[in-house]
């Protein structure tokens, strides 16, 4: 059973998306908290596994619970949704920096919510099961955290699909560089099957979060920072195995440099 805190100062809000996730069957909400020093109480004494949060709020803004939560000692902590009007990438890019693992705006479909609670969830699970076998000896949600912040950097907007079969796309080839070579056979049917879609649609989605991150404007220094001379002007933007390859092979560069 998945144990979620629902945090919103609309209890209308709160009510019908409560009623919706007690009809799912592996979903139990804990607790609803209408503003944000309530959310923290509730974290401590509830201790859920995930937590859909408001961002606008009284008391104490959704920002401001993040952090709050980034400075508990807590036995696990939450998956934590983000759910805002605001389509705003400086506020997204806080809350992701603060901890939150997903970003959605509202209005959204009741049914994507439920899909997305699942698959972090799910996520979590194997997470903490692995460990990447690099002389590191780094921790998974460390790479997660490396693999976000670089995503972040580049541009690429959290709240799209691209967005998320990318970050688990560059997890899996920094841990085996070979399947880079496999992409269409293997790797996308391997992202397809966790999130429950197909291989041509991962492949289309990761294309679009590429070209969202090559044409933004304010991205042109991070671009030139993570591919510098690998990409040539006169050959356009980088293929998806391409972006995936180079982002990994960073990764390692950079891991190997920390223990050498």
């Amino acid at each position: 059973m998945i144990k979620v805190l629902i945090v919103d100062d609309n209890e209308d809000f709160c009510t019908l998306l409560k009623d919706y996730f007690e009809k799912q069957g592996d979903l139990q909400v804990l607790g609803v908290a209408h503003n944000g020093m309530e959310a923290v109480e509730k974290v401590k004494t509830e201790q859920p596994d995930i937590i859909i949060l408001d961002i606008i709020m009284p008391h104490l803004d959704g920002l401001g619970v993040l952090e709050k939560i980034k400075g508990m000692n807590l036995p696990a902590i939450p998956k934590i949704i983000v759910l805002t009007a605001f389509g705003q990438e400086r506020i997204t890019k806080e809350a992701l920096e603060l901890g939150a693992d997903y970003y959605i705006l509202k209005p959204f479909n009741l049914e994507v919510l439920v899909e997305r609670i699942r698959q972090l969830i799910s996520n979590r699970s194997i997470n903490n099961s692995k460990v990447i076998s690099s002389s590191s000896g780094t921790k998974s949600k460390d790479l997660e955290d490396v693999v976000t912040s670089i995503l972040l950097e580049m541009g690429i907007p959290a709240h799209i699909k691209g967005y998320m079969f990318l970050k688990e796309a560059i997890t899996i080839v920094v841990n085996d560089m070979d399947i880079i070579n496999s992409v269409t056979k293997s790797l996308y049917p391997t992202i397809a099957e966790k999130f429950d879609t197909t291989p041509s649609r991962v492949e289309r989605a990761i294309r679009h979060a590429i070209e969202s991150a090559w044409n933004g404007r304010n991205n042109i220094h991070a671009v030139h920072k993570f591919f510098k001379s690998s990409i040539r002007n006169d050959k356009g933007k980088p293929t998806n195995s391409e972006f995936i390859a180079l982002i990994a092979d960073n990764i390692r560069i950079s891991q190997k440099q920390k223990i050498s």
